[in-house]
């Protein structure tokens, strides 16, 4: 089966309340990891690649991992996202590389400037089939590229319901990144979040149908920073999205859920885990093969929280 994009996920995680976990990728082990996951679950899939993932390892490496995955796995939908896309020209290289959804932030921008570059895009990939998530109000902390607002400005940078009618309407995106109160990187908050699930709702009455994206979703869960730290790391103020959250939005509007800290986080316990219990090993394979072990572990437990195991096929 080839790539797919999301427009079939999406009607059927809105329909049947569940939503569909977005992992980002930058080598072979995370996203087998991911896939090896996702295939055992049975659960369709998002593989994002950011800017840095790009940088780093390059877009023609990235997508023969990829492509390796999808002919591997026939039965398993699967969706290549560009995560986070800055400009209209990063966006069009993008589809014009085989990505068959692309992310336009320009949330930082003006809301009429917003609807302009997210319009230019959106224009650009249906003429190509590619479908388009843009993002509308701003979220907080640090990933890769993306600077967001201080813990302190998160909740009061909310999306406006009635902006995003407007949005929807005058850019034709399909999909729409919300800002309700959640963060990027791995220090999202200093005290356990309160997430704004009142403007998913409205959203939701006044938009019927129309999916929405969580950004800044990752949990940092303890049993990583407890590892992470036993083994030389210094984690102590790391605060993530409550999972039972992520479950409430997902049986609402929400159709898509942004996962990289976590994967990260799983990847360095495991390796520093090695280090630390076997302190001259030099063999990649013997520390790379535990992390990759324990990001299946991570994504499956995730697909579980979203409520995607076993939704592959109707995805189809």
């Amino acid at each position: 089966m080839a790539l797919v994009d999301t427009k079939k996920m999406f009607e059927m995680a809105y329909k049947n309340g569940y939503a569909v976990g977005a992992f980002n990728v930058n080598n072979m082990e995370i996203t087998q990891g991911i896939v090896s996951a996702i295939a055992e679950e049975k659960s369709p899939l998002i593989l994002q690649i950011s800017r840095g993932a790009r940088s780093y390892a390059s877009m023609s490496y990235l997508k023969a991992i990829i492509d390796v995955a999808v002919a591997e796995n026939p039965d398993i939908p699967i969706c290549m996202h560009l995560d986070h896309g800055d400009t209209f020209e990063t966006c069009k290289q993008c589809v014009d590389d085989g990505f068959t959804s692309v992310m336009i932030d320009c949330s930082h921008h003006s809301f009429e400037d917003n609807i302009a570059l997210t319009k230019q895009v959106v224009e650009y990939a249906h003429a190509n089939g590619v479908v388009v998530e843009a993002e509308l109000g701003q979220l907080g902390g640090i990933e890769e590229d993306v600077v967001g607002l201080s813990h302190e400005d998160v909740m009061n940078h909310l999306t406006d319901p009635d902006q995003a009618v407007e949005f929807v309407k005058r850019t034709g995106v399909d999909s729409l990144a919300v800002a309700i109160g959640t963060s990027h990187g791995a220090y999202k908050f200093k005290t356990a979040p309160k997430l704004a699930f009142d403007v998913i709702e409205a959203i939701a009455e006044k938009i019927p149908g129309f999916p929405l994206v969580m950004h800044g979703s990752s949990s940092v869960l303890k049993e990583f920073k407890d590892l992470i730290n036993k083994y030389g790391g210094k984690m102590p103020d790391a605060m993530g999205v409550p999972e039972e959250a992520i479950t409430r939005a997902s049986k609402m509007a929400v159709c898509k859920v942004n996962i990289d800290t976590d994967l990260r986080m799983a990847l360095t316990a495991k390796i520093r885990q090695v280090y630390a219990e076997n302190p001259a090993e030099f063999d990649p394979r013997k520390y790379l093969g535990p992390a990759r072990e324990a990001i299946k572990a991570m994504v499956k437990h995730k697909l579980h929280v979203l409520g995607c195991a076993g939704k592959a096929a109707e995805c189809l």
